[in-house]
């Protein structure tokens, strides 16, 4: 610090440890914050046992306060680690990162909300950069692609399902009819969709041999239909399937991340990654 101003050196120094996942002491950080994360939320998660809450109240309290006084030393390290706080605030993980601190804040404003606190557990979405599996995330992103691309046939596909479904279920409802539990068409229709789907509920069965007959050719036709839209996405994620980046550094200038691995320079702002 000099003259109350936060020095370029200890601005750096902060970067690297909070948003560096590639460093040692980076690594460090961001496996301590993914187990003090695990630590709250299975505090909350046996705040919610009657017996425990009486028995160990005050000191689930008590470690509730603490991860969350340092949860919010963290946010504001981060914020003054950037040079442009309110782009990582308004961030993607700014977001996670303010979300994961306020609802103790916001529990002792409003009464029972205490369990809100559970939404920390996002906060375990960085262990994709901080263990180095941002390929998971690539491979996520790839399929939103493939079914973005299918969706036309996709959606096709399910809208003669549906008219199969109809014409299925009409005539369960002539065969077995409302003695058998096949009240309507669209209760017949309900259950030629739970057996078509393989779920199998059971609150309605079939009874005459005519309709268990059908009942058997809706089963098999059911694995085929499942086939079909995996087939259509698996096939689009073959077509675009493309080299996944490992890098994890953050732009110290903008917070921009995503950068390929062998990059010097921030794709969006040109700042340098390598003070």
């Amino acid at each position: 610090m000099k003259n109350g101003i936060i020095s370029e050196d200890f601005r750096k120094k902060l970067h690297t440890i909070i948003y560096e996942a590639d460093t040692k002491a980076g690594r460090f950080f961001d496996l301590a914050l993914l187990a003090i994360i695990l630590i709250s939320v299975v505090a909350v998660m046996l705040e919610s046992v009657a017996s425990i809450k009486i028995r160990y109240g005050y000191e689930l309290a008590v470690i509730e306060w603490i991860v969350t006084i340092f949860f919010t030393l963290e946010y504001i390290a981060r914020l003054i680690a950037v040079k442009q706080p309110l782009k990582y605030a308004l961030s993607f993980y700014g977001l996670i990162d303010l979300l994961a601190t306020l609802p103790k804040y916001v529990g002792l404003l409003f009464p029972g909300t205490g369990f809100f606190i559970a939404i920390r557990a996002i906060r375990f979405l960085r262990i994709f950069r901080i263990l180095k599996l941002t390929h998971f995330v690539g491979a996520s992103n790839q399929l939103v692609v493939a079914l973005r691309t299918s969706r036309a046939k996709i959606a096709v596909f399910l809208f003669c399902v549906l008219v199969i479904c109809t014409i299925l279920g009409t005539i369960m409802y002539m065969i077995e009819g409302p003695e058998h539990g096949f009240t309507s068409i669209p209760v017949s229709i309900y259950w030629t969709i739970v057996t078509l789907t393989t779920v199998g509920f059971g609150d309605i069965t079939p009874t005459t041999p005519l309709g268990q007959l059908v009942s058997v050719v809706i089963m098999i036709l059911g694995y085929g239909i499942i086939a079909v839209p995996t087939g259509l996405v698996t096939a689009e994620l073959m077509r675009g399937e493309k080299k996944v980046n490992l890098n994890t550094q953050v732009c110290p200038n903008c917070s921009a991340d995503k950068h390929r691995d062998d990059a010097k320079y921030c794709y969006r702002c040109g700042h340098s990654l390598h003070e």
